[in-house]
């Protein structure tokens, strides 16, 4: 499946990963990140790494795991569009596309959650 962001007049593309059951294709986060979005799609190291460094992309909030050392790095993309950056233990970087909306009726899980700490405050 090809996916392709718009962002700032520029046309970014991708492939996204995931599993198809009866050709719907499904992506999820690590197990680790207790937080369930519908529509999550994975994009590509190259293309979520282009994307969160944007100038027009800004810093949502971070979240650390305080068992092995994983990352939570939301970064809103545009008025509807977040990025998330989850780095592993050993430095792999992995980044999903959600909508805003999404994000933040799932963002409640996390804070209840204990072995995950907030970082910086949501900026939205």
């Amino acid at each position: 499946m090809a996916i392709f962001l718009i962002m700032n007049d520029k046309l970014y593309g991708m492939a996204a990963h995931g599993f198809q059951d009866r050709g719907a294709t499904y992506t999820e986060l690590p197990d680790v990140v207790p937080v369930d979005l519908p529509r999550l799609t994975r994009l590509s190291w190259e293309l979520g790494a282009r994307v969160v460094e944007d100038d027009e992309t800004t810093l949502h909030s971070k979240w650390e795991h305080t068992g092995p050392s994983w990352m939570l790095s939301v970064y809103r993309v545009t008025s509807n569009t977040v990025v998330m950056r989850v780095c592993t233990p050993v430095g792999r970087e992995r980044f999903y596309g959600a909508a805003q909306s999404d994000l933040t009726s799932a963002l409640p899980n996390l804070n209840a959650v204990p072995h995950w700490q907030q970082l910086s405050e949501a900026t939205v």
